[in-house]
């Protein structure tokens, strides 16, 4: 076997918490091997309790696992140990028919020796002070190519092994220290690099188990969401359906009831008609007969006709149909509920993460999070008008008949969004004129009256960007903060990390303002267009 080969498998063979060839080899239950004394040494650290945790793969183990040696890896290590030996053996420069294995190398003579003819370095002084070192085939290494002199030196400005004419040539006024000195501080920052990597690794294998974790309480998480989606979908459906019987069997009961109460009143009508039909044919008798004196005696009765009540109109009634019954209505507010409380849903889906994921820093990164707004026109004040599905208000110098309503701005040139914001959001507003505001507030500001309550920016419930008083600015809770002018504006909303940023948007986002906080309650976005001014909410841009 080569040398490559055998270092490949030494190395698969490595101890996971010290690097080095297994000593006395265990296998724990989750299947990785490590050295005896490390594993020992890892779960005897105070901080390590029940459960035990394999350092590599992190499963865990509610009792400390019985460790015992695990002879085939063990005979392994052996053999490779064995064959690694042989491998590596650097042959005697010396012997000349039965080539022994070197012990040693001299790095003056430039040569390997075997025991026996490595004594001459012991016993003679003139060879007492060649430097010997462990037999190795590349002991040319250590000369240097220019002298031809042994490298003993290091520069540390140069970061290069050099010889003691070197020192004088190219390296004068260098730091310069002996190899066996640096060798030294060397060793000391490897093993610093080695323990900082050992954290590293467990650090990460710490991370991969968590993340394992928490991707599974994520899809158990999604698992149980569906089902409860499924049975409130379900439950949903069965009310549907026993509403939809409910009112049939009252429109039928209805009917039931009508049509026996119009039998009645048939059969009323046609009594009625007998009788008046029967009094017809005495008049019409009378009025033929030649009998004067018995025409008198009965005309008295007969033409004092039956008192009936008025016949009712069946064709001028207003309740005569059912279909003048709203159904349509009913299925209007119940998509609009359904569209409103899906897409409220979907943000919230968007939102669900197996970590914390930082603030996008692309448009595109922008336009995941991008919801569509709807204006609430229940808020609106009466100098606003409306227009474009109410994706745009404007300034208008005519009071529009807009009917009264608890929620709608009568002080301030203001309104709302219909939907309160969780999660993270995202939308753009494109501004024209001297006299606007982008905002966002909590539902419960005030909106009558001029006091600063009702105010967007003059209190603690909302923050606001735009101009005012001639000048481009933040305000929140009366405070000013002076920024660069934009006209279309980006507002970017991560509900739970308190975080609101306001962008101008072209080409590139370039951030205006950010705040950082504590959000309690929903976030509306609320908008304030003043004279010769307007705002537009941008529709969902396509995402490249």
């Amino acid at each position: 076997m080569s040398e490559s080969a055998v270092s490949q498998f030494v190395d698969q063979f490595s101890c996971p918490v010290c690097l080095d060839p297994l000593k006395e080899p265990v296998t724990i239950p989750c299947g990785h091997s490590y050295c005896m004394s490390c594993i020992t040494d890892c779960w005897g650290q105070k901080e390590q309790g029940p459960p035990y945790r394999c350092p590599q793969c992190r499963e865990s183990f509610s009792q400390r696992p019985l460790l015992k040696k695990n002879t085939l890896i063990a005979e392994m290590m052996e053999t490779l140990q064995k064959t690694s030996l042989q491998t590596a053996a650097v042959e005697c420069d010396v012997c000349t028919t039965e080539k022994n294995r070197a012990v040693k190398s001299c790095l003056q003579c430039l040569a390997s020796f075997c025991q026996t003819h490595l004594q001459l370095h012991y016993e003679s002084p003139a060879f007492m002070k060649h430097k010997l070192v462990k037999a190795s085939r590349n002991i040319q290494e250590n000369i240097c190519l220019s002298h031809g002199r042994l490298l003993e030196i290091y520069c540390q400005d140069d970061h290069q092994c050099i010889c003691n004419l070197c020192m004088f040539d190219n390296h004068n006024g260098h730091r310069l220290v002996s190899l066996e000195s640096e060798w030294t501080n060397q060793k000391k920052e490897l093993k610093e690099a080695k323990l900082a990597c050992q954290k590293l690794i467990q650090e990460r294998e710490r991370g991969q188990q968590e993340l394992s974790e928490a991707v599974k309480s994520f899809k158990s998480s999604a698992l149980e969401t569906m089902e409860d989606v499924e049975k409130v979908f379900t439950e949903l459906i069965c009310s549907l359906e026993k509403k939809r019987s409910e009112i049939k069997e009252q429109i039928r009961a209805q009917e039931k009831t009508e049509i026996d109460r119009a039998e009645e009143l048939h059969k009323h009508l046609d009594q009625e008609l007998t009788e008046l039909r029967k009094r017809q044919a005495e008049i019409e008798k009378l009025l033929n007969t030649d009998d004067q004196i018995q025409c008198l005696k009965s005309c008295q009765s007969v033409c004092v006709l039956p008192s009936f009540e008025d016949v009712p109109s069946f064709t001028q009634h207003t309740h005569l149909s059912f279909k003048d019954i709203s159904i349509s209505a009913f299925k209007e507010v119940l998509g609009d509920v359904c569209q409103q409380q899906t897409a409220r849903i979907s943000r919230e889906v968007s939102n669900v993460h197996v970590s914390e994921t930082p603030e996008p820093e692309t448009p595109n990164g922008f336009l995941q999070y991008f919801c569509q707004l709807q204006l609430d026109p229940n808020t609106a004040h009466k100098d606003l008008i409306l227009s474009e599905e109410n994706r745009k208000a404007a300034h208008s110098i005519e009071v529009q008949q807009y009917p009264d309503h608890p929620e709608r701005f009568d002080g301030y040139w203001n309104f709302l969004c219909r939907e309160g914001l969780y999660g993270r959001c995202y939308w753009e507003v494109e501004c024209s004129g001297k006299e606007w505001a982008v905002a966002v507030c909590y539902k419960g500001i005030g909106r009558k009256g001029n006091s600063d309550d009702c105010r967007l920016g003059f209190n603690k419930i909302s923050w606001r960007l735009g101009y005012y008083q001639q000048n481009f600015s933040f305000i929140h809770d009366k405070a000013q903060v002076l920024i660069p002018a934009a006209s279309r504006i980006g507002v970017y909303l991560d509900h739970r990390a308190g975080t609101l940023s306001f962008y101008s948007v072209s080409d590139t986002m370039t951030l205006l303002h950010r705040v950082q906080t504590t959000f309690t309650e929903p976030l509306y976005p609320a908008f304030g267009v003043g004279t010769g001014s307007s705002v537009r909410i941008i529709e969902q841009r396509r995402i490249f």
